[in-house]
């Protein structure tokens, strides 16, 4: 929704704000500010909810209290009319006002209430104090860094590295203050690797279906809440043609967007399921050869990211967020997550139990370093914001409770998906999709390898290392 910049202290360097939302221009379509002798707060704002209204820096009626947000709060409707039955009164309608309202009403207790992608900083213009948080699964970001007793406050990391001095990030479901001139401390409001952890496994297959059916239609559900054009990342895949058949139910103002190359089976069978679905579909036709080294710079800068496969993602991600971007596209959806949720990788099913579980929380914990990062500042510097309903926290704790068995059957990756909706989707979307094999003798106490998965959203595109053209 938004690039943020803060800073907070005493003295304030004008030019240095100024360089750190400078950076973040791409993210929004209008820059809004509010300054005073110790706070330069600003947001570079995508304008989804409440357009006309929803400025940023948000600030308290008594002015007191300033927030600024990057990310929408999926239940903020419901939030609202329950502030409204305590007596809070509002001024817009506005996902914005509900999550600092919801902040005055029930404090640091307010982001275990929110559903959603967020990452937030309210600074209290009387006493100096900052609050930070973040999202559970880490879809939002949100860096920090110290200088001369003053703290700075930035969607990326590239907004703080004027400041000149160690980048900190704010951990996925992370919270808490910094005093004045004092760096933050946080803590977790809530622990994602002890999601469901007091729940039984689901083992029956007809339950798992069940939950897994009403979970996912209700995540996708909360993420078309709007009144623009929605756009769907279609690969071919499974995932992102289940995304796609929901949306085009549940709110038909509806676009599908494919990067591929030219002659690949999934970008035929994206074509198709498109075409099935009768939803309109702007295709990129990328062949390697097109890729040049300064596509793979631009990459690694908007990124942030080095790791070859994620490199590669986000190559192929640039021009796909670029014609959203073109086509007046602000609010999109994608399967980023359901590999990783459910089975998706057959080293999963070829390492052993205690490891396979292992292996899942790892991945999970470590999606917003590498995935949702990549989703995010290659979107968001697009200013189209992208929306991951497989990590809706509900689907989490659905997945946390599904056992391997069902994830991974008789070589089968996501078998329960396909168990879940054999009847929603046609065969040719169904298809058991080829995985490069893992060695199966790895040892149960094997430690898990950093992996590192390329999962381009561009059929046809990975394979073996090429020279990249100048």
């Amino acid at each position: 929704m938004c690039g943020l910049a803060l800073l907070v202290g005493a003295g304030g360097d004008d030019r240095l704000f100024r360089q750190m939302l400078d950076s973040l221009a791409p993210r929004g379509e209008i820059e809004e500010t509010a300054c005073d002798g110790w706070l330069l707060a600003g947001a570079q704002r995508l304008r989804i909810v409440d357009r006309d209204r929803a400025v940023q820096p948000w600030l308290s009626p008594d002015g007191r209290w300033v927030l600024c947000y990057n990310g929408e709060i999926f239940n903020y409707r419901q939030l609202r009319a329950e502030l409204i039955g305590m007596g809070r009164e509002f001024r817009t309608e506005s996902d914005t006002e509900v999550a600092l309202e919801a902040f005055l009403t029930w404090g640091e207790h307010a982001v275990s209430r929110f559903r959603g992608d967020f990452a937030l900083a309210i600074a209290d213009r009387v006493n100096g104090r900052t609050y930070l948080a973040r999202d559970p699964v880490g879809v939002k970001p949100l860096y920090w860094s110290m200088r001369d007793a003053r703290l700075h406050i930035a969607s990326e990391v590239k907004a703080l590295v004027p400041v000149g001095s160690a980048v900190s990030e704010v951990p996925p479901g992370h919270h808490g203050w910094a005093e004045p001139m004092a760096r933050p401390v946080l803590a977790p409001y809530i622990d994602l690797m002890r999601l469901a952890e007091d729940q039984s496994l689901i083992e029956e297959p007809a339950e798992a279906i069940k939950l897994l059916r009403l979970l996912l239609e209700d995540s996708i559900r909360a993420r078309v809440d709007t009144d623009l054009t929605v756009g769907v990342i279609l690969s071919g895949g499974l995932d992102s043609s289940l995304v796609l058949s929901y949306v085009r139910e549940m709110h038909p103002d509806c676009v599908a967007l494919t990067i591929g190359a030219p002659g690949s089976e999934d970008l035929h069978f994206a074509r198709r399921i498109a075409a099935d679905l009768g939803v309109p579909h702007e295709v990129i036709e990328l062949r390697p050869g097109d890729i040049h080294a300064a596509d793979v710079r631009e990459a690694i800068r908007m990124s942030e990211l080095t790791e070859y496969g994620d490199v590669i993602n986000a190559v192929v991600s640039v021009p796909l967020f670029a014609r959203a971007r073109d086509l007046g596209i602000k609010v999109l959806l994608t399967g980023d997550g359901s590999d990783e949720l459910f089975g998706g990788y057959p080293m999963y099913d070829q390492i052993g139990t205690r490891s396979s579980r292992r292996l899942f929380l790892h991945m999970i914990r470590n999606l917003h370093r590498t995935e949702l990062q990549r989703v995010d500042r290659i979107s968001m510097g697009h200013a189209v914001e992208a929306r991951v309903p497989y990590l809706d926290l509900s689907m989490v704790e659905l997945a946390m409770r599904l056992p391997v068995s069902l994830k991974i059957r008789n070589g089968q990756e996501k078998w329960i998906i396909r168990q879940a909706f054999a009847d929603m989707l046609p065969d040719y979307i169904m298809r058991p999709r080829a995985c490069p094999p893992v060695p199966a003798a790895v040892p149960e106490a094997a430690p898990v390898p950093r992996l590192r998965p390329a999962r381009a959203h561009a059929p046809g595109l990975l394979g073996c290392p090429r020279a990249v053209r100048p």
